[in-house]
């Protein structure tokens, strides 16, 4: 029976989250700001008619640029919201661990993304149309703009829970992904092999998002690469609990 009860609270606030999202127009303009940023840097940015080539590598390449400015605005709510307008507490004495509570809120965030990037379909009719792109390194793209989407997340909702500001979370969060993505960003740690070890720019390079999803969206699926993000993923709920648990202590 409460076994029933804890998973019957994940599904009430999984379901509460997703209907949050398009009961107001903040799913309805993300996802419109969303697909406009990614036709306008896979297009035009990045020469993709000039360049003669009919696959979606432009596409890939910005997509975790767009998320660090565009997933903290849709995580930044998750927890500062409900500590705004008081309804955290309520929320803590559910019958329904921490854990639970907090993976309900993620999963809903990073459904509505991946619900975001089935809208981008479009482009890949586009490349079908115009030539017969990797139909595989196409699916693996897609599956690094899920995980590292999720990564993203995973940082807004624990950033989320530090503050009743939204606007405070965003920034938190926007700097914190910030760092990820250019702790493996080829020209920060070219920067900086010129004064560090070779073995510590080869540390810097593994812990950051940009490397492992560069790989994935190349059409190589390593385990490695998905247990770093689920590792990472994993960390921040478990840091977001502890953050929760120290709140309702």
């Amino acid at each position: 029976m409460k076994q029933k009860k804890i998973n019957g609270g994940f599904t009430a606030i999984f379901k509460r989250e997703i209907a949050s999202y398009f009961t107001s127009p903040i799913a309805y303009i993300f996802i419109v700001i969303f697909l406009l940023l990614s036709g306008f840097f896979t297009f035009y940015i990045s020469g993709f008619f000039e360049a003669g080539q009919a696959d979606l590598r432009s596409f890939f390449q910005w997509q975790p640029w767009i998320y660090i400015f565009l997933i903290p605005a849709i995580s930044m709510k998750l927890w500062a919201d409900e500590k705004r307008i008081g309804s955290i507490e309520i929320l803590l004495t559910f019958p329904i661990s921490l854990f639970d509570a907090v993976c309900a809120k993620f999963f809903a965030a990073w459904l509505f993304i991946g619900i975001s990037l089935f809208f981008t379909f479009p482009m890949v009719i586009t490349v079908l149309y115009l030539g017969s792109p990797d139909i595989g390194a196409i699916i693996c793209g897609y599956i690094g703009c899920l995980l590292i989407a999720g990564a993203f997340i995973s940082i807004g909702a624990m950033t989320s829970s530090i503050t009743d500001s939204q606007a405070i979370s965003f920034i938190i969060s926007a700097v914190i992904s910030l760092f990820f993505i250019l702790a493996g960003y080829p020209p920060v740690t070219a920067a900086i092999s010129g004064w560090t070890p070779l073995w510590f720019c080869k540390i810097i390079e593994e812990f950051g998002f940009l490397s492992h999803f560069n790989s994935i969206a190349r059409g190589v699926i390593d385990i490695r690469d998905i247990i770093y993000y689920f590792s990472a993923i994993f960390f921040m709920l478990v840091l977001n609990c502890i953050i929760l648990y120290k709140r309702r202590g």
